[in-house]
């Protein structure tokens, strides 16, 4: 579905997966990033935490866009500005797993789903700017792997992509993808932005508004 013309969006986020899957989905958007420091949010439930950090990434944002005018040149439109935010954590073996910090907790992170399984659970928020309201969800989706080869892990590591994604999970990697045997649910959940609810979400937002 491609946005209408009286719609603005803006995707909080500075992770190039989302970005590629909300364009896919049709939709144009400008860019913003929260920079936050999201170690300071902790929740024991992996649900709990996502949504948790993609409200204070939107607060943040929110923030940062009444200081440089945006929000009044929002009031003074007649569009509807809707904004997206989102957080993700990959959980295995019960444990909550962010972004690895070192090679050493990347190599431990990706040895693990060797011959293993793990899940990802992500947040969606929308917050329309103009009236504050907000409606968000998540999603979790099951990747099961066979084997990975250490030769693949020290890539993975060398080529650093792996630090800046949860629990160094690179699905859509080329040397990862052929090494998935099945994943339960999407592939733009695991990715860090669900389609079908991200799309919902927004449907009720630009309702309300």
């Amino acid at each position: 579905m491609a946005a209408s013309s009286a719609l603005r969006l803006i995707l909080g986020s500075s992770s190039a997966s989302r970005r590629l899957i909300l364009s896919e989905m049709g939709y144009q958007f400008t860019l913003l990033s929260a920079d936050i420091d999201e170690k300071e949010i902790r929740m024991e439930k992996p649900e709990e935490l996502v949504v948790a950090l993609a409200h204070a990434k939107a607060d943040a944002i929110l923030e940062k866009m009444a200081k440089n005018g945006m929000m009044q040149e929002i009031a003074d439109s007649q569009e509807t500005t809707l904004l997206i935010t989102a957080d993700q954590v990959v959980v295995h073996d019960g444990v909550i797993r962010e972004k690895p910090t070192t090679p050493e907790e990347a190599r431990k992170f990706i040895q693990g789903y060797s011959q293993s399984h793990a899940a990802t659970i992500g947040s969606v928020l929308v917050t329309d700017v103009k009236n504050g309201s907000r409606r968000g969800g998540w999603d979790k989706s099951e990747v099961y792997f066979h084997k990975i080869p250490d030769e693949v892990i020290d890539s993975l590591i060398e080529e650093g992509n792996v630090f800046y994604v949860a629990g160094g999970l690179l699905v859509e990697h080329p040397l990862t993808s052929p090494l998935v045997e099945s994943i339960v649910g999407t592939m733009d959940s695991v990715m860090g932005l669900p389609k079908a609810l991200t799309e919902k979400l927004i449907k009720d937002s630009l309702q309300e508004s």
